[in-house]
């Protein structure tokens, strides 16, 4: 495996580890160029197949009716038709083994008494570039995990599409405010200032008793090159330049959600993808994931005009009833309109002559391709964002004519890793790169 030499550099003291900005002294040259970011917007339960289509190119691309809501921006996305995950494919299970390995193409074990999956590419990528930012990165939600069982299985798998390993899912946040505190500080929640570096200094001066002459002379050179990169930030400061490229906010631009949990559906979801925005713009971290609702979602969408009173499971399971299909087709919308109102707040930030969209991945879609039937022979995805120029937009890629030799998902987070700088010689079920990407 090949990864970016972290440009970043830390400084640990008893409880503390601050994560320091780039400096001069520290780096053998500093870029000019925003960091590439990315973030999967998840839906559960699958399309209705006859609303999701693209045709055409560009500009001039047409868009099926589930995905009106990102005609804006059918010139910073690529519309992905025909990737599929072989273990979901095969997989007896219609939901639980189907969902919880989008990410990571792995099987999913179904024995009640064995928890696994995989670990998902989005940890993969925190493992290996998140000690750039001061939180590796984020696993968010609107639905909290559930604990009960589905066919004998945990819903556990039905709860979480990003796995730090494959027993063991990422934490999910569903609280807008606790999201908040884990970007304003050093990752935990603490606010980043002065005081922390003093503290390192107070810890560093009460080891002066317990420890050798010989290990005194250590610490004093320790104490000195803290002193030192303290005059540094102090210096940086004074003249605005700590690295070649700087982020666009250096405090956050909106007030702290209130601690309680938004009981109104479209209010959550807006606030965790304002915390995307800000999270990406601070440069707080550059992987998320936010899950809409968990698969068998129970979310009622009665908010939406015309959804009266039916649950999204019994919406997306609906026998092609003509009754319910206009309101399915709804919720579709609802969910891209989510991924388009994150494009669009990515795209009016200018990161220095590009935007923090064309600076971004975005990945939107679901497990399922027809929610009623379980398919699983492909994915409904969407890819907006030129990941620093490294992507180009504004295409339709129909990799479903191809046949199967490169329509695995596993290809695409390659691909998707290859830009953020990780290189895999092999992930999931793939080992080859998606082709024209």
């Amino acid at each position: 495996m090949k990864t970016n030499h972290s440009r970043r550099n830390f400084l640990r003291g008893t409880g503390v580890a601050l994560a320091l900005p780039w400096m001069e002294s520290l780096s053998a040259a500093a870029s000019n160029k925003p960091p590439v970011r990315f973030a999967l917007v998840y839906f559960s339960n699958g399309v209705e197949p006859i609303h999701w289509w693209a045709k055409g190119q560009g500009a001039q691309m047409e868009l099926g009716p589930a995905l009106q809501p990102m005609m804006p921006f059918r010139e910073d996305m690529n519309f992905l038709r025909g990737l599929y995950n072989q273990q979901a494919f095969i997989s007896t299970s219609p939901h639980l083994g189907r969902m919880p390995n989008m990410l990571s193409a792995a099987k999913v074990s179904l024995d009640p008494a064995d928890i696994r999956v995989g670990t998902t590419f989005d940890q993969v990528l925190a493992r290996e570039i998140g000690s750039q930012t001061a939180v590796p990165s984020l696993a968010l939600g609107i639905e909290p995990n559930e604990l009960r069982l589905e066919d004998g299985l945990s819903m556990i798998y039905g709860s979480c599409i990003s796995w730090a390993s494959p027993t063991k899912p990422a934490t999910k946040e569903i609280y807008p405010a606790r999201t908040f505190d884990q970007l304003v500080g050093d990752g935990s929640g603490r606010q980043l200032d002065k005081t922390i570096l003093d503290s390192v200094l107070e810890d560093s001066h009460s080891l002066q008793s317990k420890i050798s002459r010989g290990d005194r002379v250590k610490l004093d050179e320790y104490l000195e090159s803290i002193r030192d990169i303290e005059k540094r930030i102090e210096r940086a400061g004074k003249e605005e330049r700590i690295e070649g490229w700087k982020p666009t906010l250096a405090k956050p631009n909106m007030p702290r959600p209130a601690d309680t949990l938004p009981q109104n559906v479209p209010d959550h979801m807006k606030l965790m993808l304002d915390l995307i925005v800000l999270a990406f713009q601070m440069d707080k971290t550059r992987i998320v994931t936010l899950m809409l609702n968990n698969d068998l979602s129970q979310m009622n969408f009665r908010f939406l005009e015309g959804v009266k009173g039916a649950l999204h499971l019994d919406l997306t399971h609906n026998g092609k009833a003509a009754a319910t299909e206009a309101m399915y087709l709804k919720t579709n919308q609802f969910h891209m309109e989510q991924f388009a109102y994150l494009a669009g707040r990515l795209k009016a930030i200018d990161e220095g002559g590009q935007s923090l969209l064309d600076s971004s991945m975005l990945l939107g879609g679901s497990n399922l391709f027809d929610g009623d039937t379980h398919g699983a022979d492909q994915m409904p995805l969407v890819l907006a964002g030129k990941a620093g120029g490294a992507l180009k937009t504004g295409r339709n890629l129909d990799y479903l004519e191809r046949g199967n030799e490169n329509r695995r998902a596993a290809s695409l987070y390659l691909s998707i890793m290859d830009r953020m700088g990780v290189k895999l010689d092999r992930f999931g079920d793939a080992d080859q790169r998606l082709a024209d990407l």
